[in-house]
C-alpha cells in the first residue's frame, strides 16, 4: 500500500491501487447509508465513499463523525468516477480521526472582516491556499532571476536612525532610552553595499506609518530591492521589465492549478513580455487631464490616476520622468530637464504601481542641496554621505512591492488577501 498526497492519486495508473492518505475533511454529506467526504492536503481534494454494508462499524463511524476539519488517515481503493469533484474517488477500508474539528467557526456566509478575525483558520481554504503557493514561487523566482543576474543577497538592518522615504511614514520605536524607527525601505543601507558586492538586492519587510486605508496599502509589506554599481536609468528599467516577466512566466509554469482555482488566465501571464509601454509623468498627466481628472501638475499620482493609466495598456506601463521636487532626495535630476528625475514607476492593471526606481545622485553637493530644500539636517545622514566622499560612482536601483505584485498575478481586488495574515491602520490581529 502506497502513501500518497492526493495529487498523485489523479492517475490513471493509479486506479484500482490501494492508498493511504492523510488530510483534513473538507466537506462531507451522508446518504442512504454511505458517507461521502472530500479530503483536502496541500496538493489537492478528492472524494471519500465511505459505504456502511463494506466497512467495519468503527470505520464507519469515523466517516459520520469527522466533521469539517478533522485530521484524519484513511486507506482505500482508488476509484474513476465522473461524478466526484476530481473525477477520482477513495472506496474507503478504514478511516481514522486524528484530531477532530468541533464546530468549525468558518461557514458558507461570512463577511471579509470575520475572515481576517479568523485569518489563521481561513489559511486552510483553497483560495488561500492557492495565494500562499503563489506567494511562494514569486518569491522563489525573484531569487532565482536576480542570482542569476549575478546579484549577491545582503541583509540590511530593521531599525534605522534616520527615514528614506520622509519622516511622516515612519514608524517611531523606544529603543534603550532613544528613539530608532522601523525600517521604510533599504534604501540608504544599499548604497553602501554596492561598493562591496557592487550588485546586491534584499527581500525584507518595510514598514510604512501611511494613514491609508486603500485596497493596495499594508503597514507592513515585503519588498524586493535591488541595487547595482555602474547601472543607469535604462539599465534598470530593462532590469525591472526582465524580473517581472520572469515572475510570471514561473507562475505560470509552476502554479497551473492554483491558478485555476483563482480563475486567472496563464495566457496572460505568458504575454507579460519586454519591452514594456514607457510614457512620462507629463504625458500622464495630459492622458487623465482629458479624461476628466481634476488634478495639479507637479502632485504624485494616487491609486485612482494610476489605474486609469493602466487600463489604455494591456501589459504593465512604465511612468518616467516625475518632478524633482516631489522625488526623494536620492534620486538624479534628469541632466535634460533638471525640473525632472531619471526616475520610475511601474503600473500594473487594477492594482497601480509596484515598483518604484531610479537612476541615483552621485553629486555630494546636490544631494546635500536637495535634503536642505526638504527641511531635512544633512548631518543626520554623514553616514550615508560617505558613500559620496569615498569614490562615488553612477548607480541606479528600484524596490519592488511583493504583496501588491501577487495582488495582481492572483486578481485580488485587496492586498489584504496577498499575504498571510495582513498589519493595515485597523489590524494587528491575529
Amino acid at each position: 500500500m502506497q502513501e500518497l498526497k492526493i495529487k498523485d492519486i489523479f492517475d490513471k495508473t493509479k486506479v484500482g491501487t490501494e492508498v493511504k492518505l492523510k488530510g483534513w475533511i473538507y466537506r462531507m454529506r451522508e446518504s442512504g447509508g454511505i458517507v461521502f467526504s472530500i479530503l483536502r492536503d496541500s496538493t489537492g481534494i478528492i472524494q471519500l465513499t465511505t459505504a456502511k454494508n463494506n466497512v467495519d462499524e468503527e470505520t464507519f463511524n469515523n466517516a459520520k463523525r469527522a466533521s469539517i476539519e478533522s485530521s484524519v488517515t484513511v486507506e482505500g481503493t482508488v476509484q474513476q468516477d465522473e461524478r466526484a469533484p476530481s473525477g477520482y474517488e477513495i472506496k474507503i477500508k478504514k478511516f481514522k480521526i486524528i484530531g477532530l474539528s468541533n464546530n468549525y467557526p468558518i461557514s458558507r456566509d461570512f463577511s471579509k472582516e470575520y475572515l481576517l478575525d479568523v485569518r489563521h483558520l481561513w489559511l486552510r481554504s483553497r483560495k488561500m491556499t492557492s495565494i500562499l503557493k503563489i506567494r511562494s514561487t514569486v518569491f522563489g523566482a525573484i531569487h532565482e532571476f536576480l542570482r542569476n543576474e549575478g546579484y549577491c543577497e545582503v541583509q540590511p538592518p530593521m531599525f534605522t536612525e534616520v527615514g528614506s522615504e520622509g519622516g511622516s511614514t515612519l514608524f517611531e520605536v523606544p529603543y534603550f532610552g532613544k528613539k530608532v524607527y522601523l525600517t521604510q525601505s533599504w534604501q540608504l543601507y544599499a548604497e553602501a553595499f554596492i561598493f562591496s558586492v557592487e550588485k546586491a538586492y534584499t527581500i525584507a519587510p518595510s514598514f510604512r506609518a501611511e494613514k491609508s486605508k486603500t485596497a493596495r496599502h499594508l503597514t507592513e509589506f515585503w519588498h524586493a530591492e535591488v541595487e547595482a554599481a555602474w547601472e543607469h536609468f535604462d539599465d534598470f528599467i530593462k532590469l525591472a521589465e526582465n524580473l517581472i516577466s520572469y515572475i510570471c512566466k514561473k507562475v505560470a509554469e509552476s502554479n497551473v492549478n492554483e491558478l485555476t482555482i483563482l480563475d486567472q488566465s496563464i495566457d496572460k501571464l505568458l504575454s507579460i513580455t519586454p519591452p514594456f509601454p514607457r510614457i512620462t509623468y507629463s504625458e500622464a498627466f495630459a492622458m487623465l487631464k482629458k479624461k476628466g481628472f481634476d488634478i495639479d501638475f507637479g502632485k504624485d499620482l494616487g491609486q485612482t490616476e494610476e489605474r486609469e493609466i493602466g487600463k489604455y495598456f494591456k501589459k504593465p506601463v512604465f511612468i518616467t520622468h516625475y518632478p524633482k521636487e516631489i522625488m526623494a532626495f536620492y534620486k538624479l535630476k534628469d541632466p535634460k530637464n533638471p525640473k525632472f528625475c531619471l526616475n520610475f514607476n511601474l503600473i500594473v492593471p487594477n492594482v497601480g504601481e509596484i515598483i518604484d526606481g531610479s537612476e541615483r545622485e552621485s553629486d555630494i553637493n546636490e544631494i546635500i542641496k536637495s535634503l536642505k530644500s526638504k527641511n531635512i539636517d544633512p548631518s543626520k545622514y554623514q553616514w550615508y554621505l560617505d558613500s559620496r566622499r569615498y569614490g562615488s560612482v553612477p548607480h541606479s536601483g528600484f524596490g519592488l512591492g511583493v504583496d501588491r505584485l501577487i495582488m495582481w498575478i492572483c486578481g485580488l481586488d485587496s492586498i489584504k488577501d496577498a499575504i498571510a495574515f495582513p498589519r493595515t491602520m485597523s489590524r494587528t490581529y491575529p
